[in-house]
């Protein structure tokens, strides 16, 4: 259903005739509407049934396509439903920019993720990569403009390279072990020898690059700031969630052919992974603070979300797993809600936009938006009592029996500082150091507000609900951390004593 609902949705948008278009608006929010509670429906299936697997046409795996549901992957089916469903709202909100092109596309953009969430198989998690990424290239475009049209350019090319690498990685995959099926793929790595491994193993670490490429950790991460900022709002809300789809595809590749312990390849991958994370969190820091605008400020902090995740990852035990995926719950819906916020602070302030200049004019409605301001820059930067207190603390704690601990402890926490003086020193050159006369009041559309207010509510929710969550999501990394059952369920094994922990 989550693949289904938005593939016959953009099917039936695009096959209404342009004069009956404007009586049809309502077919993109309804059916994006409809994938939160089919992700609560499917949440429920991954907690009473531990997995669960569809074959296509009812061939087997690892010959047929299957699709396969675990906690993970109802996990993400739920971030990306609630992020989508905000900004949809957000794109309501204003009918300038209502267009057939946008509903279309923005279907397609949520098939491929939910596609890519749900994938048993390497090669069409590849499809469902460049479904999402040709919709992307579509949906960066609306507006029009060169600047939208440069950081398309650059955005397009970067992935035709990282898509192409992925092409390489699966040919090296198949051509030594003879499948792409993620199950059969890790069948295969518990019955060779270390030996037998190497092609297996190189394919598998070029994935891992191509993975961290598409999530933009450094060195290519330049490229986000500058693309995240051109996009239009909702646009670039909904992108806040595509830097974690890489995210997923590591945790899932990695523990599911690899494991947390027991390879020789684990520790390569999780040096190479800590290393260009960290390194990302720092560089990240420095670009939000040296941020001229509040949009490429917004796209630094995406990229230093995305490094915090992946240091997570890298320490490779359950308990940084389950902080990860905590972080990346509360980051990714934030972080969007940022997006759609700095939209209405530009929309207040004239001709000057989003710039973070000093002295500039008076922000309209003050009081509202700066209030929401804060709470969003207290959530991202870590400040308690929100959820992003509560992740980081989660994965500070965890690193703890990491060799690396003192290098990852000194970049976060550092990573945080310089984040709280960026959003600091942005509040105060928005709401405090104007100049100039104020210019009219005028009224914020409640349709706008209300997308903001529904992801901010998830961070105090986190924390309000946060031993169901913890207790949620220490099970997901119990789950990742044992791939037999995973295994044993997708290759016809059946659902097998202990696969539910």
């Amino acid at each position: 259903m989550p693949i289904l609902l938005p593939l016959i949705a953009a099917a039936l948008m695009m096959l209404v005739p342009a004069r009956y278009w404007p009586a049809y608006r309502w077919l993109g929010p309804v059916a994006t509407l409809f994938q939160v509670p089919i992700a609560v429906w499917l949440i429920a299936q991954a907690m009473g049934n531990g997995y669960v697997v569809y074959a296509l046409g009812d061939w087997p795996a690892p010959f047929g396509i299957v699709l396969v549901l675990d906690r993970l992957s109802a996990l993400m089916l739920m971030i990306c439903a609630v992020l989508a469903t905000a900004a949809h709202l957000a794109h309501q909100a204003r009918p300038s920019e209502h267009t057939r092109q946008f509903q279309v596309l923005f279907q397609f953009q949520l098939m491929g993720l939910n596609g890519a969430f749900l994938t048993g198989d390497l090669f069409n998690l590849f499809v469902f990569f460049e479904i999402l990424l040709i919709a992307s290239y579509g949906l960066l475009l609306q507006g029009g403009g060169p600047s939208r049209t440069r950081a398309a350019l650059h955005y397009v090319l970067l992935n035709l390279a990282g898509s192409s690498l992925f092409l390489i990685a699966m040919g090296v995959l198949y051509a030594d072990a003879g499948t792409l099926n993620m199950a059969d793929l890790a069948r295969v790595v518990s019955e060779r020898g270390p030996d037998e491994l190497i092609l297996v193993q190189a394919g598998l670490m070029l994935l891992t690059v191509v993975f961290a490429l598409k999530s933009a950790l450094l060195p290519l991460h330049l490229w986000l700031p500058a693309t995240y900022a051109a996009a239009i709002a909702p646009v670039a809300a909904l992108f806040a969630i595509m830097t974690k789809v890489g995210a997923y595809a590591v945790i899932r590749v990695l523990t599911l052919t690899f494991g947390l312990e027991g390879s020789e390849t684990t520790p390569i991958i999780s040096t190479l992974l800590v290393v260009l994370a960290l390194a990302t969190v720092a560089a990240a820091g420095f670009g939000a603070l040296g941020s001229v605008s509040l949009r490429r400020l917004c796209g630094y902090l995406v990229v230093l979300s995305i490094g915090t995740v992946f240091a997570s990852v890298a320490v490779l035990e359950p308990k940084a797993l389950s902080a990860a995926l905590y972080y990346m719950i509360q980051s990714t819906l934030v972080t969007g809600a940022l997006f759609l916020l700095v939209d209405l602070i530009a929309d207040q302030r004239g001709p000057i936009d989003d710039s973070l200049q000093l002295n500039g004019p008076p922000v309209r409605n003050p009081a509202l938006l700066g209030t929401l301001f804060f709470a969003t820059a207290v959530a991202i930067a870590g400040l308690p009592p929100l959820s992003g207190f509560f992740g980081k603390l989660m994965i500070l704690r965890a690193a703890l029996s990491a060799d690396f601990a003192p290098w990852l402890w000194g970049t976060l926490l550092v990573g945080s500082l310089l984040v709280l003086l960026a959003l600091s020193r942005a509040g105060s050159r928005l709401f405090w150091s104007t100049d100039g006369e104020p210019l009219t009041p005028a009224p914020v559309p409640l349709g706008a507000l209300l997308p903001v207010m529904l992801l901010l509510a998830a961070s105090p929710l986190l924390v309000v609900f946060a031993a169901p969550v913890h207790a949620y999501l220490d099970q997901t990394a119990a789950q990742l951390a044992n791939p037999q059952g995973y295994v044993l369920q997708v290759l016809g094994g059946g659902n097998p004593k202990g696969a539910e922990p």
